[in-house]
């Protein structure tokens, strides 16, 4: 089956003062229709920064090399108008917090309305049609009343609410391709696990595709078919969900396992940590970003990249001391 998304050796640099800096550097992947890839890592990693530069929603300072190819065009090449028509019809993107995604003196309904409207062609359409549909939108993600609730303001609802809110302006127009952008961070467990539960419904009823990111790998464990591992801008392990968190390769991955709890863990026990910090993207050092805080690391690790290497069918690891040992 053709890739519905195909992203290769993506490099993301950004113009300051201080000259040069790149946030996101030889990153490759693809998503098939109907997939959801999981892309994990710490906070700075290049996880959000990937998701922008899909949809080309960064500053105008941002610099692209490489190629994102959605339905087999180019996005990167694409005139700002014919972005605009692929973004929330094409490809939605559910933000962060939705607090900030939402604005603060529009009904909720108009806001869901508007992303109806937006893709009319530029003919404007039906405003009554567009309500309807925004209210039949909130019915999907199971929002209560949605009549009702479609005409209150976003403090008006819960956390949960507001985020299922969000969650109906990226399905409106039926979208093929859905980037969650820590759709789940400032829910508690609960409504935590409706959201997983409302966004794997609609995954199945519209045959969505997904790009989910996170740093929660317990919630990336439960929905996605294969796993994407960041750290400090560029991809370390890729592989099928079961396989990576079963075989992880990289120290880095492997480190981000041994530090979550689990009911085997001995009560009382310190959490096993990752010594060191996450580089500065502005001072990254020659070889291998994670080298300063991997304990296996050898003298080529400080002078080169290693590349992606495939160490079972489709999990690919940059690690040049762990994978000859599991290939």
């Amino acid at each position: 089956m053709p890739a519905l998304l195909q992203v290769q050796d993506l490099t993301v640099e950004f113009g300051v003062p201080q000259g040069t800096l790149t946030a996101v550097w030889d990153v490759s992947f693809q998503i098939a229709p109907g997939e959801v890839l999981g892309v994990v890592g710490e906070s700075g990693s290049g996880k959000s920064v990937t998701a922008l530069a899909i949809l080309k929603l960064l500053p105008p300072q941002a610099g692209f090399q490489g190629s994102i190819r959605f339905r087999d065009q180019e996005l990167l090449a694409l005139p700002e108008p014919e972005m605009r028509r692929i973004r929330g019809a094409g490809i939605s993107m559910i933000f962060q917090e939705p607090m900030t995604a939402l604005n603060p003196v529009m009904r909720v309904g108009d806001q869901v309305a508007e992303a109806v409207l937006a893709h009319r062609n530029g003919h404007g359409g039906d405003k009554h049609e567009a309500w309807q549909q925004a209210v039949e939108a909130l019915r999907t993600v199971a929002i209560p009343d949605a009549e009702r609730r479609a005409r209150d303001y976003p403090h008006q609802l819960s956390g949960g609410q507001r985020q299922r809110v969000v969650i109906a302006m990226a399905v409106v127009n039926r979208p093929s391709l859905l980037i969650a952008d820590e759709p789940t961070t400032a829910l508690d467990v609960t409504i935590q696990a409706q959201v997983l539960e409302l966004l794997a419904e609609l995954r199945e009823k519209f045959s969505l595709a997904m790009l989910f990111i996170s740093h929660d790998l317990a919630v990336v464990s439960q929905v996605a078919h294969r796993i994407a591992v960041m750290y400090a801008g560029s991809i370390v392990e890729m592989g099928p969900s079961r396989e990576v968190f079963r075989h992880p390769v990289h120290p880095y991955t492997r480190g981000l396992l041994e530090s979550v709890p689990t009911l085997r863990s001995e009560r009382g026990a310190p959490l096993k940590t990752i010594e060191g910090t996450v580089p500065v993207i502005a001072a990254l050092p020659p070889g291998c970003p994670f080298e300063p805080r991997c304990s296996w690391r050898i003298a080529a690790c400080a002078q080169t990249l290693p590349p992606l290497v495939e160490v079972a069918p489709g999990h690919l690891a940059r690690c040049p001391v762990v994978a000859p040992e599991v290939a």
